[in-house]
């Protein structure tokens, strides 16, 4: 008969290579020749028996004597668990008494020894609440007791470690009722924790005063005029009047330096300043690091008060072939208060009231009334290109800034359409919108983004042209007026610059203008990058109060050989 294909003869149905697999265990046992099964049968047995007599002859673990018969099994039972090698741990009375010399009288249940330390203890703990609490004759008593009972301790200790019971007894029971007293005056432990708070609560406030303090104090020593710059303006305003030669210096320009001061081909500089010295410091640094200095123009601008002087000083010295021109702010008689919004605000008595003593908010820093934003000198800064009607662009330059590096580069940035190159600062969330200004005012959450960058006044590069076609001066303006009554942004120029240039400012790179010498510690690498340092904060490098680890890069620049700078600066 033939089969369909693919069936196969039952026959011939099983499986393949069966005679090939791994032979059991039984039939490899079964194998195996007779004397090599008794042999390993023996072998079995009499490790069997030996392991039996290894077991029997083990000690049991001790247990714990039980007094309750019927709770034995339980407990013997634990104890077994407990012992058992694997989870077998020492336990902290174990640890004591083998670590501690520890006599039998101390581990007694009626121990003298342990009850005079535990009252020792806990009397320490109510004098030092009794302090506290003025009471200094609960206090005298309880330290007599105290040492009455630790020399009963140390007769123990030297005659053998037995207390004399008469003497513990009768130093117990005294301290016992000292303190049943205790808990009468209310020296619980919850009292305790009690007052400790409020000694906690009392010294954080005491350190806020403190800190206010050091704030205000630090604030009065940074707006003072140290001795030597007063004695030097001085010295400078004779020199002035009394020598025709310096005055013939500066009245008489010739027309090509004249030309100069217009020609948009050249580096051109604003600062300013009261501060002869330190604007003396950012021209010489400026100058002295420059490749061009014969290039450099300077337009310095001060208050009646220091123009003489300033011309004075740089009419004595000279700068590379740098020029120098110095103006005074009371010249410009279009800043007047029809025209500027600070000035109108600041005629207003309650708004000087505001800068003085911040009677208007008691919340407002001290560093923000600060005096020095009633000078019109601080909001210079937004009508350059009124002051320089002819120039195109100028660098702005705070006056507690030092130049190490050529600045020249400054002048061919790319600034991509917008008003000012300046350097962000908003590394940290501190230097953010939010933090200058109130973002809960409507006015300022519908036009500013509270996470947008700050940048930094004090090294700022300025294009004049696009400034007078976006009108910078106008929204700053517009924004100065709506902030007449301190809503928007407290005090200071750096908010209204925020808003005057938002979305006008092209980020330079960081190492164009290194902040925080004047108040924080800044990276060496960093300083030494940089290519303006900038003292900013209260700690000049012109005062006692400055940082001694930066004064240095200030110093450098200042020729303290000078015979004016001799007779004023005492080194």
């Amino acid at each position: 008969m033939v089969r369909p294909a693919g069936l196969l003869d039952p026959a011939t149905r099983r499986r393949p290579f069966l005679d090939q697999r791994r032979p059991s265990f039984r039939r490899r046992w079964q194998q195996r020749p007779l004397w090599a099964r008794l042999l390993l049968s023996l072998l079995l047995a009499l490790a069997c028996a030996l392991l039996l007599l290894g077991l029997a002859g083990s000690p049991d673990p001790p247990s714990p004597p039980s007094t309750d018969a019927s709770s034995s099994g339980s407990a013997d039972a634990d104890a077994d668990a407990v012992s058992s090698p694997l989870l077998r741990q020492r336990s902290y009375l174990e640890v004591i008494t083998d670590t501690h010399n520890m006599t039998d009288e101390m581990m007694s249940a009626h121990s003298l020894s342990r009850q005079l330390m535990d009252q020792i203890s806990l009397a320490k703990t109510y004098i030092t609440v009794a302090k506290e609490a003025s009471n200094l004759q609960f206090v005298a008593e309880l330290g007599a007791l105290v040492r009455r009972e630790q020399s009963i301790l140390a007769r123990a200790a030297a005659h053998g470690g037995l207390v004399v019971k008469e003497d513990a007894e009768k130093a117990i029971r005294d301290m016992a009722v000292l303190f049943y007293q205790a808990q009468q005056f209310r020296y619980d432990s919850a009292v305790t924790i009690l007052k400790l708070k409020g000694q906690i609560l009392s010294l954080e406030e005491k350190s806020k005063a403190e800190a206010d303090k050091s704030t205000k104090y630090g604030q009065i020593a940074a707006e003072e005029l140290p001795k030597g710059l007063y004695c030097l303006g001085v010295r400078l305003t004779m020199e002035w009047f009394k020598s025709a030669e310096l005055q013939r210096k500066f009245l008489d320009r010739s027309p090509a330096v004249q030309s100069n001061l217009r020609d948009n081909s050249l580096y051109h500089y604003c600062v300013f300043s009261d501060n002869i010295i330190a604007v003396s410091v950012v021209v010489n640094s400026t100058t002295l690091n420059s490749k061009h200095p014969e290039k450099i123009v300077f337009h310095l601008v001060t208050d009646e008060v220091n123009h003489d002087p300033m011309r004075a000083w740089f009419a004595l010295n000279d700068y590379r072939g740098a020029i120098v021109e110095i103006q005074k702010v009371e010249d410009f008689t279009w800043l007047n208060a029809s025209y500027v919004p600070v000035l109108k605000q600041l005629q207003d008595a309650a708004t000087q009231n505001f800068y003085f003593s911040g009677s208007g908010n008691r919340g407002t820093p001290i560093k923000f009334r600060n005096p020095k934003y009633l000078s019109m000198l601080n909001h210079l800064r937004f009508y350059i290109p009124e002051i320089y009607p002819e120039l195109h662009k100028v660098v702005f330059l705070d006056d507690d800034i030092v130049v190490q590096k050529d600045l020249s580069d400054l002048f061919t940035i790319n600034l991509n359409g917008n008003v000012m190159g300046a350097v962000e600062t908003c590394m940290e969330t501190f230097h953010r919108f939010h933090k200058y200004l109130n973002h809960s005012h409507p006015l300022i959450r519908a036009h500013f983004d509270p996470d947008a960058c700050g940048w930094a006044f004090g090294m700022n590069v300025l294009d004049l042209v696009e400034w007078r076609n976006k009108n910078v001066t106008g929204i700053y303006h517009y924004w100065q007026e709506r902030n007449a009554d301190h809503t928007l942004w407290k005090l200071g120029s750096l908010p209204p610059g925020l808003l005057a240039f938002y979305g006008l400012v092209e980020a330079l790179d960081p190492k164009w203008h290194v902040l925080g010498l004047g108040y924080t510690t800044v990276d060496p690498d960093t300083i030494k990058e940089g290519a303006v340092l900038h003292y900013n904060g209260n700690l000049k490098p012109w005062l006692k109060i400055g940082m001694e680890k930066y004064k240095g890069f200030w110093d450098n620049y200042v020729d303290y050989s000078h015979p004016l700078l001799q007779r004023c600066f005492m080194r």
